[in-house]
C-alpha cells in the first residue's frame, strides 16, 4: 500500500479532477468545511460512511450521534485500523487529527468529550465521507 504522501505526489492532479474543490481542500489540504453546512451533519440515514477518496469503510451510522457541533460525529470507528490518529498542533491548538487508515486522507479530529461507551467524539467533515445506505 502506498502512503498518502506518495499518492499525493503521484496522483494530485488526478485527485483534483475527481474530487470537488471542497473535498480536495479538506481531504488533501487538511481544511475544514463550515459547521452546519455538510451533507451528513444532521443525517439519520442508516448505513456505512466510507472514505470519499478510497472507499474504505470508516464509520457506521450505528455509532453516529448529534454532538450539536455541526459536523457528523461518531463515538467509534468502523474498526480501529480504519482510521489513523496523529497529534495536530496547527492553528495554535493541541488536537488529535483523524485520517483514513487506508489512504491517509484527512477526515477531521477526535475529542474526549463524546458519549458512552467510548467517551470519544470523532468530529468528521461530511465532504470526506460517502454514505453507503442500508436498504
Amino acid at each position: 500500500m502506498k502512503s498518502f504522501s506518495t499518492v499525493l505526489a503521484q496522483d494530485k492532479a488526478k485527485l483534483k479532477s475527481r474530487l470537488t474543490p471542497e473535498q480536495f481542500e479538506v481531504c488533501v489540504n487538511k481544511g475544514t468545511e463550515a459547521a452546519f453546512s455538510g451533507e451528513y451533519w444532521h443525517s439519520k440515514e442508516k448505513g456505512v460512511y466510507k472514505c470519499v477518496v478510497c472507499g474504505s469503510p470508516l464509520f457506521s451510522s450505528d455509532t453516529k450521534f448529534d454532538s450539536g457541533t455541526g459536523w457528523p460525529s461518531f463515538w467509534e470507528p468502523f474498526a480501529k485500523e480504519k482510521v489513523r490518529e496523529e497529534k495536530d498542533f496547527s492553528h495554535g491548538m493541541g488536537r488529535v487529527e483523524v485520517n483514513c487508515g487506508s489512504c491517509g486522507s484527512h477526515l477531521g479530529h477526535v475529542f474526549e468529550d463524546g458519549p458512552d461507551p467510548t467517551g470519544l467524539r470523532y468530529c468528521i467533515n461530511s465532504v470526506s465521507l460517502k454514505l453507503e445506505k442500508k436498504e
